[in-house]
């Protein structure tokens, strides 16, 4: 059975264009059905300009949008025809198996809460993004990016927990390695936070805690999932996705120019493609929305189409590799009592 997803088109600062030429990509090369959801005729609109005769994509009219903003709660029950809410409804009403947006994070969140609930015996949400490492061919998911500036240790020890389901499921590792991100190696490190974690993850017999990860061991590939809270570790994603774009920039200058860049460049060009795929953010993705009892990707808001088609490609992985069942499943006989 295809994989369906549905796309939030009018959420995101390149919101319907890129938002649309991503999921025409994505519907033409990934083999999943593609439901764009927003204003029926701004969205034909921007059919028009990828050869709509040969595209098969599916329209759901939704009216408004939760602008940046706006508090996602109030705007949400404001406006319940807005594109995410009524992307997230399908998913409810099992119309889709899963929700892109590259709208406001916290209207996805609270779209994605207030439809779908939550998890037993997860209390709070977690966005988890996959980063790249210096390991050729091995990635690691850290969570929280954003969704929790506010933790308290249990949430951390169940992020370790849905981050290493997911780093076992989907990105094929057998034995997920977790780290507690913080300054320093010791137990004793960090702030109360930290050490109450600490103190939780080593005692967990669920996952296989390795201790404390320095900043400088985040991409070293020593760790499979480093979980911290969300204030921490959106400025961590942030200041990665600089990084990355410092180092295509540089790589572009660098080359030598004329003829001999040219030849070089000719030559090089396999190469030059790998090292954009390993350090550019944009060919990773959004990140998933842990918590929730359905695929929600939350893609950047400066999102072009590039990272919508990774950001598809994401979701179809997580339906595929059924990892939010294997959550609940996980979680449900882990804690059978928790309140849903």
């Amino acid at each position: 059975m295809r994989v369906k997803i549905a796309i939030d088109a009018m959420g995101g600062d390149n919101a319907p264009t890129e938002i649309i030429a991503g999921a025409v990509k994505a519907s033409q090369e990934l083999d999943v059905d593609v439901i764009l959801v927003g204003d029926t005729q701004q969205i034909k609109s921007c059919l028009q300009q990828h050869h709509p005769e040969s595209i098969n994509l599916e329209i759901v009219d939704a009216q408004g949008v939760v602008d940046m903003d706006e508090k996602p709660l109030t705007a949400l029950r404001r406006k319940p025809t807005a594109s995410i809410n009524v992307a997230m409804g399908l998913v409810k009403q099992g119309l889709a198996d899963g929700v892109v947006s590259a709208g406001h994070s916290g209207a996805a969140m609270a779209a994605g809460f207030l439809q779908l609930g939550r998890i037993r015996g997860i209390d709070r949400p977690a966005i988890g993004t996959v980063f790249p490492t210096i390991r050729r061919d091995k990635s690691v998911i850290i969570l929280d990016v954003g969704a929790n500036v506010d933790c308290r240790p249990k949430y951390l020890e169940q992020y370790a927990i849905m981050g290493s389901l997911y780093s076992q499921y989907v990105l094929g590792i057998e034995n997920p390695q977790v780290g507690l991100l913080n300054m320093g190696e010791e137990a004793n490190k960090g702030n109360d936070l930290a050490i109450k974690t600490y103190q939780l993850l080593e005692h967990n017999q669920q996952i296989s805690f390795r201790g404390n990860a320095e900043g400088r061991d985040v991409l070293s590939g020593e760790f499979d999932v480093i979980i911290c809270d969300g204030f921490i570790g959106n400025i961590l994603l942030k200041f990665a996705e600089a990084i990355g774009e410092v180092m295509l920039q540089i790589l572009k200058e660098e080359l030598p120019k004329g003829i001999q860049g040219k030849l070089g460049t000719a030559l090089l060009k396999s190469n030059l493609r790998n090292i954009k795929q390993r350090i550019d953010h944009a060919e990773h993705g959004g990140a998933l929305l842990f918590g929730v009892p359905g695929v929600c990707i939350i893609s950047h808001g400066s999102s072009k189409a590039p990272s919508i088609f990774s950001a598809i490609r994401n979701g179809k992985q997580a339906i595929e590799n059924q990892v939010i069942a294997k959550m609940k499943g996980y979680m449900e006989q882990t804690h059978p009592h928790s309140e849903q």
